[in-house]
Order: structure tokens, then C-alpha cells, then sequence
């Protein structure tokens, strides 16, 4: 019997998702609720498992093509007679709802700390159970999956189980990463003009989170008018204020950076300045002052950029901004956030930390208005008020605006609440919560 699975609606408002890796390929046996394939929306990978035990008949989407909720994925050959008729998409799940028990697709979790090691009792029969993240890393190590005991729910492996290098059993050959039928796979084959130009060294494919950063960037840049503001802040305060603070969070097993601070001192400048605190609505052409502060983190994942969201940011304690922070940070870079984890923002700080640089003009995060680029501390003399020469802690920020709704003197209002606040970071606990 052919079973046509299609793919089904993977969270509120995605219409569409990209098939970032398969893990079968045709001919394949495969069993019920075993990984199939995973999806990107939203810079959110979903695994989606096998709603039927079978053979795989047909892939019917190559990796880093879009498919549309309802479109047709992959055909099943399941025990029985004739062919069976396609089956209706599933009914709509949010990401915060179970989905259908059918076809129960699931964000790719990150790896739980476990142990275990590859025997020949714990060779699996079928295909593999690990997330797109540990097949990423036995990849790059050269470890064959199928020789790996996994000590996650079910037998799946995890990112413990992998150890230091590559754990294929003796005289047991490697096997590569599954990939997309030839069939189905787009052409490599360099074009004339870049083979004249003196060859390829490398063809890399934009996909997955690579290839949603691009278009999100590329949106920003082609309907926003962008400018960009910098001051130049002398933090020496807020240095030594957060190493006397650091002393005392840090035995709660959260680490205080600056960033926190930063956040305050931001949403100090958007209760100031509420026009910074907006997104653009281009299709009735209205600017939309937001009531809520949810500050967006920009951060580096494997993958590529994502921006994580702090919810509330005004009604949070510096603690719990930076408890928050670092959670953020940790599951992003295991891909365990979720869709609304990385939506919903109404301002963005970017920054590299200590490689940030002199100064940067940060791209606007479409539809917001307006983001905050933070670059990094050095110390140098300066010549004081009273005409004194010693050093200080001197740090740049720069804002982009969207110039079509925003105006040069209000990012530099602005900037100047969030340059008090950070030169005398003690107000950021006379005012605020």
C-alpha cells in the first residue's frame, strides 16, 4: 500500500518550511515514529518522524527545497493491497500544543547529558534516532550513528554518547550522512561565467537558518531606509560596578556580562523614546509603538545568527535578565529554542562581546525600526572636566534607524538616556525594577 505523507502544519502561522536533511533515502526501511526528515521555519528546526512503518518509495522534496503545509513529502509502502489515497494535512498544532498523534512533529532537542557506548547487543536495526544537531557532530567526528548505543528516551542518541572522536565498531566500514536522492538533488555544476572566472574552490549551498538570515536581510535592506548614530560612552562606572556584582551572582551559577545593563539602560531610552519601541506595518503603512519591551539578543549558533527574545524586559530584575540571557544563549547554540523563543521582538542589541570591535552599522531586524549595536571596552587617557589627564573605560554604541519614520535627533536622544544610564549605572536600581 503507498501512503503519501504530507507535511503537516508545524506551528501557528507557518505556511511553508524547508527540508533541511533527510534521514532516509529511497529504498530505506523505516519504522513508525522513527526521524524522517527535518524541517526549518522560522530558524526553528522541527523533526518530524515517520507516521508509518515501510519502505521509502519515493522522495518527493530535495534538501534546501521549500515545501508548503499539505504539500506532498514522501511516499510510504506499507504492508496491504492497493495504493492507498493521499491523506488530509493534520489538523493545525501550535508549537506550545501537542501535535497529531499521526504525524507528531518535533522540535529537534538538544543533547541530555547520558553515557553509553557502541556494542554489537545495541546495533539498532532501523534507521538511526538522533537529533539534526548530534548528526551534525558525528559527522564532522566521522562516527558511524548506527554503531552508537544512545542512552536518550527510546534508545536516541545524544551528544554524550558520541565521546571524543569516532566510535565505528572494528572492520565496520563509515557511513556517510544520509542525503536526498541523486534525483532530487539540485545541480553542482558550475556555471560558465564563474568556470571562466578562474574555477570554484567551493560551492556552497545557502540553506536552512543561512538562507532565512539572507532573505530576512535582504527584506531589511530593500524596504527600510537605514541610517546609522554612535556615542561614544565612558563605562568606567559600570566596570566596576559589575565586577562588585559579579561576585555575588556568580554563586548563583549565572554569569553577569555587560549585556544586562545594556538591556536596562535600553529599555530606559525606549520608555523615553517610544517611537524607537516599534515595528513597521508596510502594508497599511503605519508605524506600531509597541506597549511591551521584549529586547531581542542577537547570538551566534552553529547555524548561523539567531535573536532570541527577553520577554518583559522592564519587569525583570538584572538578575533574572541575565539568568535569562545565558539560558538563551545555551540552548540556542544546541537548537532547543522555540519558534515563539525567537519571534516577537520589538527592539535588538547586537554585539561580539570582547570582538566587538571599533564600530559596526548593524542591520535593521525587519519590521522592528530601530537596533542597538554594542562594541567593545578599551581603556584609554582621557582628559577629564577639571583638566585632569588619566584612563578610563571607553566603549562605542551605534544605533540604526529606519529614516522613513524616524529622525536623526531622536536616535540621538536616544542614545544620550542610554549613555546617562550607563555612566552612572546606579540609577538603573533608583527607578527601575
Amino acid at each position: 500500500m503507498a501512503f503519501e505523507f504530507r507535511l503537516p502544519d508545524i506551528g501557528e502561522g507557518v505556511a511553508e518550511g524547508e527540508v533541511v536533511q533527510w534521514f532516509v533515502k529511497e529504498g530505506d526501511t523505516i519504522r513508525e515514529d522513527a526521524p524522517l526528515v527535518s524541517v526549518l521555519t522560522d530558524k526553528a528546526n522541527v523533526e518530524i518522524p515517520s507516521p508509518k512503518s515501510g519502505r521509502i518509495a519515493k522522495l518527493h522534496a530535495a534538501v534546501g527545497e521549500k515545501v508548503k503545509v499539505g504539500g506532498l513529502l514522501v511516499t510510504i509502502e506499507t504492508a496491504g493491497g492497493g495504493p492507498s489515497p493521499a491523506p488530509p494535512a493534520p489538523a493545525p498544532s501550535s508549537p506550545s500544543s501537542p501535535a497529531s498523534p499521526s504525524t507528531p512533529p518535533r522540535t529537534a532537542p538538544s543533547p541530555p547529558t547520558g553515557a553509553g557506548g557502541p556494542t554489537d547487543a545495541s546495533r539498532p536495526s532501523g534507521p538511526v534516532a538522533a537529533s539534526p544537531y548530534v548528526r551534525r557532530i558525528a559527522a564532522e567526528r566521522g562516527i558511524d550513528l548506527s554503531q552508537v548505543r544512545g542512552s536518550g528516551p527510546g534508545g536516541r542518541i545524544t551528544e554524550s554518547d558520541l565521546g571524543g572522536g569516532s566510535v565505528a565498531l572494528p572492520g565496520a566500514p563509515p557511513t556517510p550522512p544520509p542525503s536526498a536522492p541523486a534525483s532530487a538533488a539540485p545541480s553542482s555544476t558550475p556555471s560558465p561565467a564563474l568556470t571562466a572566472a578562474g574555477g570554484v574552490r567551493e560551492r556552497i549551498p545557502i540553506r536552512g537558518v543561512r538562507r532565512v538570515i539572507a532573505e530576512h536581510m535582504a527584506e531589511s535592506t530593500h524596504r527600510a531606509a537605514p541610517f546609522t548614530y554612535v556615542e561614544e560612552i565612558d563605562v568606567t562606572e559600570l566596570v566596576l560596578l559589575r565586577e562588585r556584582m559579579a561576585k555575588h551572582v556568580e554563586k548563583q551559577g549565572t554569569r553577569l556580562s555587560y549585556l544586562p545593563f545594556i538591556v536596562k539602560a535600553v529599555v530606559a531610552g525606549l520608555k523615553a523614546h517610544p517611537r524607537m519601541n516599534a515595528t513597521m506595518d508596510d502594508e497599511h503603512n503605519e508605524l506600531l509603538v509597541r506597549a511591551e519591551y521584549n529586547i531581542g539578543i542577537a547570538a551566534a549558533a552553529p547555524d548561523g545568527l539567531i535573536v532570541p527574545v527577553v520577554r518583559n524586559a522592564d519587569q525583570k530584575s538584572l538578575n533574572e535578565i541575565a539568568r535569562e540571557i545565558q539560558d538563551l544563549a545555551e540552548r540556542g547554540r544546541t537548537g532547543k529554542l522555540t519558534r515563539a523563543e525567537l519571534t516577537g521582538s520589538t527592539f535588538t542589541i547586537t554585539s561580539l562581546g570582547a570582538l566587538g570591535g571599533v564600530l559596526a552599522t548593524p542591520i535593521l531586524n525587519y519590521p522592528e525600526v530601530s537596533i542597538l549595536g554594542v562594541h567593545k571596552i578599551a581603556r584609554r587617557p582621557v582628559y577629564r572636566s577639571d583638566g585632569t589627564l588619566g584612563p578610563a573605560d571607553l566603549m562605542n554604541l551605534s544605533v540604526t534607524l529606519d529614516h522613513r519614520v524616524l529622525d536623526g535627533i531622536e536616535g540621538a536622544q536616544f542614545l544620550a538616556t542610554v549613555k546617562a544610564y550607563l555612566e552612572d549605572p546606579h540609577q538603573l536600581f533608583a527607578d527601575m525594577r
